[in-house]
């Protein structure tokens, strides 16, 4: 099969990346155009300092680092100098050892160092500021503007053509597909187009009818004059020996350059640009991506410079600029195929430090239609339609300018923009003192203030210790009550943000079958938990498929990244459609769940006439509705949904109902405990396209036997007796410290896995976490969790941990 013809829109360093990438795999036909001249665009490549600081939250992008760092030193354009982030503050300390067990996790090596070691490796910090630091000897420096230069013309030798000086103006689509670009130089047409203009993107994407939802903002940077201290220490050629420095406290780096110091700073007021109004000329002393500095801005920052580094004081700032980088609304790059022009892709919003990651990534997912490494956290379509509307998308990417450097809890909700979606029970829940966290613009209930009097009528082994100060925030001791009712009462949980789409049309359980790995040939009424693959075996998702009607199907899914998947696959006559916002749902959970509900129905909600996973149309209270004997709780009861307009009627009717069997209306941090004591994975969290089905303990949602289905050859011969790794459940042996997720765990003494999902078990009454582990470490092993920099011990528990025979469920 002859390999497509590719363009590629960009020619910094994720254009010339992907292009390296792509040719390495054997796709020669490449042509990278650039609006600017060539090698030195103009572009954020053109004056990015360089730095490489691996570790971070996320799993995937530290993997994309550590590529990036591997290549650039075999292309010899990266100087590992390492990596120091130090502390100012009590809480900055913490937060450092919380990034060492994220280093650990995700396996790149560090250490944590006191104030005089930080002096003896960078000898012009003042030591008397500095609790420690983060060392991490595999940063380092990213030649930028070389390594272009180098991948450009490795990747020209395979055959890739790249021209500069060539504006492209428009992108050639036909029937629904990328046919190729225009330019002012003419066309050239491809079989695929993938932008990688940087902080142009918006405009490449608006071609091809794409929001790109990025802001392109200015971050100063400066060049001091020659510091005494650094005379003689470095030459034109290996320009810097110090680590690469970070004083977060104060949203700052620094580097060398021969004898000067290189400051960056995220200090200042956010700078928002228009491209359209940049001058596209590109001299040896301007450039698009480069403007006049504002010394104002900068100015607070040199006097905190001059405080950590006291040899600054005998020099001043020589020259600046106010350089354009490309921020998201939730921080991460843009990756992926447009939902409307097939073989038109995004890379954009890449910072140097991931770009040769993110363009292996590209590259496989363009070649092989699978990545190694796991992308939804930087897949495009991971934004939901409110999300990409231009002020929500300038709002939060400035705000996550202002952040990029402040110590942020997992659980920390935006302050806005909010109340984007709400469901139709919120004015209800609002009455109840509801605590909203956000997701996907959707205001979801944690925890109720309503429930707090329950607190005092708990059993005494029924309340939970008192939490350290990290993982009690955000969190409520009142979500014990609300789980304590849920197992022995009866609680409303607003379902309604959880995505879904009614998938229809002659073929549409064909398509499913396709796509899941599940048997769905049953008969109407049948609800099944599934799972999506990829070509590899990798779990992209997780669903739940109820059968309304022969040819009309309801999917619970994951958010818009699957929707996107079943769109694009879906042949003609197969009709995809989210149906999130105009439906609501509520789950009934507990052991008087049918109390409750059966009353308010003439439909047969007993155990045999509305078996578990099974569905059915139903009226309650006289609301249409459809009744699904599901529970992610682990108790008895249904995900009822009914259209949104029937929505707070069925709330208001449930909840009247419930008052005298005690009803209570329940928030996120009960069900995630309860969740987690049943032993349900989160999709995201839990697996991703990283693990195969028998790695998570899926093993029961998979039948090859059914017939052909995407990623079925790629697991055949595989089994949980065959998998080297396992999704453990651990129970932590202090009885007391909650974890949060992404700590390093311990198997003799070695860091042998991380933390997935974490959550005290008010069931239990111990705390929960479930970890990636070798397969060895099987039942009642014992393990350590790195929390803090302080082991926990934890022991590795028979899963599920509550209702293992499944009785409480089925009565």
């Amino acid at each position: 099969m002859t390999a497509p013809k590719v363009v590629i829109i960009g020619a910094g360093i994720v254009g010339a990346n992907l292009a390296d990438e792509l040719t390495a795999r054997g796709w020669t036909d490449v042509t990278v155009l650039d609006r600017g001249p060539l090698p030195r665009t103009g572009g954020s490549t053109s004056h990015a300092p360089g730095l490489v600081f691996q570790t971070n939250a996320s799993k995937a992008m530290t993997d994309f680092a550590k590529y990036t760092v591997s290549k650039f030193l075999e292309l010899g354009c990266f100087l590992q100098v390492g990596g120091m982030e130090v502390a100012t503050t009590p809480a900055r300390w913490e937060d450092l050892k919380r990034k060492h067990g994220w280093a650990t996790s995700w396996g790149v090596p560090g250490e944590l160092i006191d104030a005089e070691e930080c002096v003896r490796r960078w000898p012009l910090l003042d030591g008397s500021r500095i609790f420690g630091a983060l060392h991490v000897p595999t940063d380092g420096l990213a030649r930028a503007a070389k390594a272009v230069e180098v991948l450009a013309a490795r990747a020209g030798e395979r055959g890739a053509k790249f021209l500069g000086s060539t504006r492209v103006t428009d992108v050639l689509q036909e029937g629904g597909r990328v046919t190729g670009v225009r330019t002012d130089e003419g066309d050239f047409p491809a079989d695929v187009v993938v932008s990688c203009a940087g902080f142009w993107g918006r405009e490449i994407g608006a071609m091809a009818g794409m929001d790109v939802p990025l802001l392109p903002l200015a971050h100063q940077y400066v060049k001091t004059g020659q510091v005494a201290e650094l005379v003689g220490r470095n030459t034109e050629e290996v320009e810097a020996s110090l680590p690469i420095l970070r004083h977060q406290d104060q949203d700052l780096y620094f580097r060398e350059h021969v004898d000067r110091i290189g400051i960056g700073s995220y200090a200042h007021r956010p700078m928002p640009v228009d491209e359209s109004t940049l001058d596209p000329v590109v001299t040896e002393t301007a450039m698009p991506s480069m403007l006049p500095f504002t010394e104002d801005d900068f100015a607070p920052s040199w006097e905190e410079s001059k405080l950590l580094l006291p040899a600054l004081g005998g020099t001043k700032v020589e020259e600046g600029f106010n350089g354009i980088f490309s921020f998201t609304p939730d921080g991460q790059s843009l990756v992926g195929e447009s939902a409307d022009v097939r073989g038109f892709w995004l890379a954009e919003a890449i910072w140097v430090t991931h770009s040769a990651g993110i363009a292996k990534a590209v590259a496989q997912l363009l070649v092989d239609g699978h990545s190694e490494v796991d992308t939804h956290d930087i897949d495009v379509h991971r934004f939901e339609e409110v999300q990409l509307a231009p002020s929500y998308v300038s709002e939060t990417a400035q705000q996550n300018f202002v952040e990029v450097y402040d110590i942020l809890h997992p659980l920390q909700p935006k302050l806005s923009p909010r109340d984007l979606r709400v469901t139709p029970f919120h004015a209800r829940q609002r009455e109840l003192g509801a605590v909203f966290l956000e997701a996907g613009g959707w205001e979801r209930p944690h925890w109720f203030e309503a429930n707090a009097p329950l607190l005092g009528k708990l059993p005494h082994d029924a309340h939970p210790p008192a939490r350290d100060a990290w993982s009690a925030q955000f969190h409520s001791p009142i979500a014990a009550a609300e789980a304590w009712h849920t197992r022995n009462g009866v609680a409303l949980y607003d379902m309604t943000p959880l995505k879904r789409v009614e998938i229809s049309g002659p073929g549409a359980l064909e398509f499913l079958q396709s796509l899941t790995t599940n048997q769905l040939d049953k008969s109407v009424g049948s609800v099944t938990y599934t799972l999506m693959l990829d070509s590899a075996g990798g779990v992209r998702s997780d669903v739940t498929v109820a059968r309304l009607e022969p040819e009309v199907f309801q999917a619970g899914i994951n958010g818009a990244i699957d929707v996107d998947h079943f769109v694009k696959h879906a042949p003609a006559g197969v009709r995809v459609r989210d149906i999130t916002g105009g439906t609501c749902c509520i789950g009934v959970w507990g052991p008087l769940a049918r109390d409750l509900v059966q009353p308010l129905s003439r439909e047969d909600f007993s155990h045999t006439g509305l078996k578990y996973f099974r569905a059915r149309k139903a009226r309650i209270a006289g609301v249409p509705v459809i009744a699904m004997r599901l529970s992610y709780v682990g108790e008895l009861g249904w995900e009822i949904y009914t259209s949104a307009d029937n929505g707070l009627r069925l709330w208001d009717a449930l909840w009247a109902a419930g008052q005298p069997l005690g009803v209570v209306a329940a928030g996120r941090a009960a069900f995630n405990s309860l969740r987690l004591e049943k032993g349900y994975r989160l999709w995201g969290t839990d697996m991703t396209t990283e693990h195969d089905p028998y790695e998570a303990g899926l093993a029961f949602a998979v039948r090859p036997a059914k017939g052909e289905f995407l990623g079925r050859s790629a697991i055949e011969g595989r089994g949980e007796e065959t998998a080297s790794r396992r999704l453990r459940c651990l129970t932590i042996d202090d009885g007391r410290t909650v974890v949060l997720g992404k700590e390093p765990v311990f198997v003799d003494g070695v860091a042998s896995g991380y933390v997935a999902s974490a959550a005290y078990g008010y069931t239990v009454g111990r705390p929960i976490a479930y970890a990636w582990l070798p397969a060895s470490a099987d039942i009642g092993s014992g393990v350590e969790i790195e929390y803090f920099g302080r082991r926990v011990a934890a022991t590795v528990a028979a899963e599920p941990l509550v209702d293992p025979g499944m009785e409480r469920i089925r009565r």
